[in-house]
């Protein structure tokens, strides 16, 4: 069963289906995303707190994507705590991994995951390229960066 991309906070709520696999079809669902459901999600190689070099393509278990505007921000600082709070669930229930995004740079990234504790990657996207890829919409009148999630199949498929 096909979920739409805006329906992943099912899986803060404790949904499996949003890791189930996906049926095929010739169909591609449309969201109000600009990622459709059904689609490949662009391919990316960005680096995390810890030095690592994370592609999108080598991770070959479904994998929540978020998009968040800026790193040790009130808004940003309570999601990335509420993903800290069930990254052991998640990789348990649904043996999948989480990864944030935003602009900063890696010193940023490293003092935000130290603050917080974080047992995930948060990945620098200086330049936004990753986040204009997947064309992520800007928040507050085209002010701000935007705050979007997309769960991916273990192919890299928008759910």
């Amino acid at each position: 069963m096909k979920f739409s991309a805006a329906l992943c906070l099912s899986l803060l709520a404790g949904s499996a289906s949003a890791f189930a696999p996906a049926t095929p079809s010739s169909v591609k669902s449309s969201s109000a995303l600009n990622l459709a459901v059904g689609e490949v999600a662009p391919d990316f190689s960005l680096t995390d707190q810890n030095g690592k070099t994370v592609t999108r393509s080598s991770i070959k278990k479904p994998l929540v994507v978020y998009f968040y505007p800026a790193d040790s921000t009130p808004g940003c600082t309570v999601q990335a705590q509420t993903f800290e709070a069930r990254i052991n669930e998640i990789r348990k229930t649904y043996g999948a991994e989480v990864v944030g995004i935003s602009g900063q740079d890696v010193e940023s990234k490293q003092k935000f995951a130290q603050e917080l504790g974080l047992n995930f990657s948060i990945l620098a996207d200086e330049g936004d390229k990753v986040r204009k890829s997947f064309a992520v919409p800007r928040a507050a009148l085209g002010l701000f960066p935007g705050r979007v999630t997309y769960v991916l199949d273990k192919d890299g498929v928008c759910q």
